[in-house]
This record gives C-alpha cells, sequence and structure tokens, in this order.
C-alpha cells in the first residue's frame, strides 16, 4: 500500500508571528521503514509527537548521540541529521524565528546551538501540558489552538538591536547574491564585530546565515513537483555552478542533491516549508 500523508497548517496568534513562523500538523502512515534527512534550515525546530517518539539516529552536533524524544526543539545548524522511521509519524511541528527562542525559551539560539535537546529543558512545565493537551484535542484546528493558548502564557519581552535585526533579514532573506561585507557596512559595523554578535546570539556565522538561506532555496525548489533542473536551480539560488550547488549539499545535507532526491521517500513536515 502507499503511504498516505495527511496534516494541516496553521498561522500562529498575531502576537506569537515575531516568533513562531507556523504551525504544521503531520499524519504519515503506511510508508516502508526507512531513514529521513533533516536538512539545516534558518528557523529553530520544535517537535512535538502526538504518538510514537522521534527517534534521531544521527544528532545534528558531533559530540551529540543519538536518541528518541516525544518533544524536542533544536538550534541553527550546518550539519544534518538523520532520523529513523517505521513509515509512521504523528505530531506538530513548530518554526521558531531566532527570536522566538528568547521569547519562548529565555535565552538566545547560541544556548541551543546544534544540540537537539528535551523540549521540557527550554519550555519548562509547560511542555508536559502542551503535549498531554495536543494528544486529546481532537482536531489540527483545536491543537493549534492550545499552541496559541500555552506559548501566549510562556511568552517574554524580547529586544534585538535594530542593526542586528537588519542584518538577520538581509542575510537570511531571498537575495541570492548577498555579501556579509556588504551587510556590515549597510548597518554600520565592522565585519568583526558583526561576526561576534551574530555568533553570540544565534551560534552561527553570518556566512553560515548566508549559506543556510541559499540551500533553503534550493532544497524548497528541489521539492517542488515539476523541479527545474539541477543546473537551473544552482542558478536560480545563487551558487556559482551545479558543482558548487553540490559541494554545500554535501556538507549541508551529508549528500549531493542527485542523491537525496533519488533516496527520499519519506515526505516530513520539515519539507512543507515555504522559502522565505
Amino acid at each position: 500500500m502507499a503511504g498516505v500523508s495527511e496534516g494541516a497548517s496553521g498561522i500562529p496568534d498575531p502576537r506569537l508571528r515575531p516568533y513562531v513562523l507556523g504551525y504544521e500538523g503531520y499524519l504519515l502512515r503506511g510508508f516502508a521503514p526507512g531513514t529521513h534527512v533533516g536538512m539545516p534550515g534558518s528557523v529553530l525546530t520544535v517537535i512535538i509527537t502526538i504518538d510514537e517518539p522521534i527517534e534521531v539516529e544521527v544528532s545534528c552536533h558531533p559530540d551529540q548521540a543519538g536518541g528518541t524524544w516525544e518533544m524536542l526543539a533544536s538550534g541553527l545548524t550546518t550539519r544534518p541529521c538523520v532520523i529513523a522511521h517505521n513509515g509512521y509519524q504523528y505530531g506538530v511541528q513548530l518554526a521558531l524565528t531566532p527570536q522566538g527562542c528568547r521569547a519562548l525559551f529565555g535565552a538566545p539560539a547560541a544556548a541551543l546551538g546544534s544540540w537537539i535537546v528535551d523540549l521540557a529543558d527550554v519550555l519548562g512545565p509547560r511542555a508536559g501540558e502542551l503535549r498531554e493537551r495536543l494528544g486529546s484535542a481532537p482536531s489540527w484546528p483545536e491543537r493549534f489552538t492550545v499552541l496559541d493558548e500555552i506559548l501566549l502564557r510562556q511568552l517574554l519581552p524580547v529586544s534585538w538591536d535594530p542593526e542586528l535585526t537588519h542584518a538577520w533579514d538581509l542575510l537570511s532573506g531571498p537575495e541570492t547574491t548577498v555579501r556579509v561585507a556588504a551587510v556590515a557596512d549597510e548597518i554600520g559595523w565592522s565585519r568583526r564585530h558583526l561576526v561576534n554578535r551574530f555568533t553570540a546570539e544565534l551560534g552561527v556565522s553570518p556566512k553560515d546565515v548566508a549559506r543556510i538561506a541559499r540551500f533553503e532555496r534550493s532544497h524548497a525548489t528541489l521539492c517542488r513537483p515539476e523541479p527545474p533542473s539541477l543546473a537551473e536551480t544552482a542558478a536560480l539560488c545563487g551558487y556559482y555552478d551545479q558543482a558548487h550547488m553540490a559541494r554545500e549539499w554535501r556538507e549541508l545535507a551529508g549528500l549531493p542533491p542527485s542523491v537525496w532526491r533519488e533516496r527520499e521517500e519519506f515526505p516530513f513536515v520539515q519539507d512543507q516549508q515555504p522559502p522565505r
């Protein structure tokens, strides 16, 4: 029997939207057991399972062993993770902005780094309430209402420098030819200061943010029902050429895009994230 992918997307309460880009509910069943590559992205990931825990065979952090989580949070990273599955997954995924990490967890994204942590370690006691109520809610809209309610209770005030915000928007945005030196000049910071501030707040460098954004664009392009050729994708997304894109994919995804397209059969909510 062919696998079935069901789910729903939710838009957070307006007060949460600077911090949470969206809710994605997913129910995947009937697929052959296998693995899925979790790709780097310009958002922090939160996953709350409704049924079976999620099993991460290979973590994004080289010093972290794999494990299983009923709820998890992970920061920004330039490394992939490998998720094992038995053909079935059921839960909700949230895409947090870096400011959302401060607003909901009370810490910068750099505090998570590329580690995967139990959601209760950063959200506190409300994490348990969240999972319990999501599991008992009868529909996706009602689950998204639960998320709104609990996250609004968790929300803390956040203050980012306007320069840092503008630099993030430029480096993680749709422009394919953005350069770190040009961004530093535009906001009036030295390149060294920009690198130091990004690393302290985000856990990754400005150059890495630009690389991740470009990779995200290529990944989203190749996830289209009828994607362009690899050479066209490379040109559209700001790579020098197809070989350059393949090298970046090997570093960020662990395999070139041609191999990923051949192997990936298990749809995952992460693949549904639209390019920013």
